[in-house]
């Protein structure tokens, strides 16, 4: 089978790991890939918002499959635009349509598909840009204490603010609504209540009726260590999570995942597809934060290594409805990734610095993201540029592995946090 992959991150990058290693895999095509997956199979310069470009890449290389990969083509209805092509009406696409991606892309619509179908969520009040005195003086009746105040639409993981005083939400309210800090995805904001908890990610996928729960993680948003500084797309991943015990992940499963598979059921969204369900544990009782359409990364870097199956089948089988048909195995060991990045991110940062790997570090361990090759030699190009995979049967030793390798890999502005993992160790050794 012929599979085009839709996205350069390091997400897209462990997917076509995955796929490569599968023998129904004829040939695999990235669009528009980074250095990475060059190794694995063929990058086209394609924008993932080219969708016309996209299919002449399809017709051209007979391509059966595509694997949509970041969220912004899912929320932009990539999948409806294939599927009203009468010349790929063969085609198989993992991804959600428009309308069941408003899940990511539009926070109230999310919000509102969590209470019609009764999953547990914070409290929360919407509001437009029309709105912006009446969002003021609502949020002069709360108390003193943290509130969280989110742009409604993408704003690639950077549009939620959690306030610790009042002020700094009002601030927050003109940044987002005001001052258009993140353009057309403040014309709407959603405020709602903090939740005292740890995070946790849970991975679904599903063929709109069917479903298989995929491994768990944890990520850190911040881009530097205890939490501290700006928000990222995310600086490193652990699977499995210490508390996510088989009593936690069956109550997820029953007030959570069942009742959101029942939810695009009614609401029969044509959903083939991931779902990365954003949680926050609140003394054992799980929350949903956030709805996203797709894998996570740095996530997916963490979670897929652990599964054991030919990918290839699995998505065929979500693609054709027929996912009850497959089963997984999920390896009994830890992933412990860290993710490096160049000095500035999420800022502003240097590109086109040289990067140098030791031999002596295994492929299978690196991802890419923000990398290229130019004249030959492998160059920086994003903010983050590379993750870096560490496994075993213990969490401590993942770390470790992982922590050595990262020493293997260079470049002039290098930077990542060294503490990823920590706190989970420290839950570990509680229990």
């Amino acid at each position: 089978m012929n599979i085009l992959i839709i996205g350069s991150g390091g997400r897209e990058h462990a997917i076509a790991k995955v796929l490569s290693k599968s023998s129904n895999l004829d040939q695999l095509y990235i669009c528009p890939g980074n250095a990475g997956t060059a190794q694995l199979g063929t990058n086209l310069s394609i924008d993932v918002s080219d969708f016309l470009g996209l299919k002449e890449v399809i017709k051209d290389k007979q391509v059966e499959m595509v694997v949509v990969g970041p969220e912004q083509p899912l929320v932009d209805g990539i999948v409806d635009f294939f599927s009203q092509q009468n010349d790929l009406k063969d085609l198989l696409v993992l991804g959600p349509d428009k309308r069941a991606a408003q899940l990511e892309g539009s926070k109230k619509f999310a919000k509102e598909f969590m209470v019609a179908n009764g999953i547990p969520t914070a409290a929360y009040k919407t509001f437009s840009t029309e709105e912006l005195e009446e969002a003021k003086a609502y949020l002069h009746t709360r108390s003193e204490g943290p509130i969280v105040v989110k742009a409604d639409g993408l704003a690639a993981g950077k549009g939620v603010v959690v306030a610790t005083k009042i002020e700094e939400a009002i601030d927050a309210l003109d940044q987002i609504m005001e001052k258009k800090a993140f353009g057309d995805a403040g014309n709407e904001v959603v405020i709602e209540e903090f939740l005292q908890g740890v995070e946790l990610s849970v991975f679904v996928l599903t063929d709109g009726k069917n479903y298989l729960v995929l491994p768990e993680a944890k990520d850190y948003k911040r881009i530097g260590e205890g939490d501290q500084g700006p928000n990222t797309g995310g600086m490193g991943a652990i699977s499995p999570v210490a508390f996510a015990d088989k009593k936690f992940m069956d109550l997820v499963d029953s007030t959570i995942i069942r009742p959101t598979i029942e939810g695009i059921k009614k609401e029969k969204f044509n959903y083939k597809g991931f779902i990365f369900i954003g949680l926050m544990n609140v003394g054992g009782h799980p929350y949903v934060i956030e709805y996203n359409v797709r894998l996570g990364d740095p996530e997916t870097q963490a979670i897929l290594p652990r599964i054991d199956t030919d990918f290839v089948k699995l998505f065929k089988a979500c693609c054709k409805g027929d996912l009850a048909s497959v089963n997984i195995n999920i390896k009994d060991v830890y992933s412990a990734l860290v993710v490096l990045a160049s000095k500035g991110y999420p800022a502003s940062y240097p590109k086109g610095e040289l990067i140098s790997i030791d031999s002596k570090l295994e492929d299978d361990f690196v991802f890419h993201a923000g990398s290229s090759l130019k004249s030959g030699n492998l160059t920086t190009s994003g903010g983050r540029v590379m993750s870096i995979l560490g496994q075993d049967t213990n969490l401590s030793d993942a770390i470790s592995k992982a922590y050595n390798a990262v020493d293997l890999v260079d470049w002039k502005s290098k930077v990542f946090r060294r503490d990823i993992g920590q706190d989970l160790l420290r839950i570990e050794e509680s229990v």
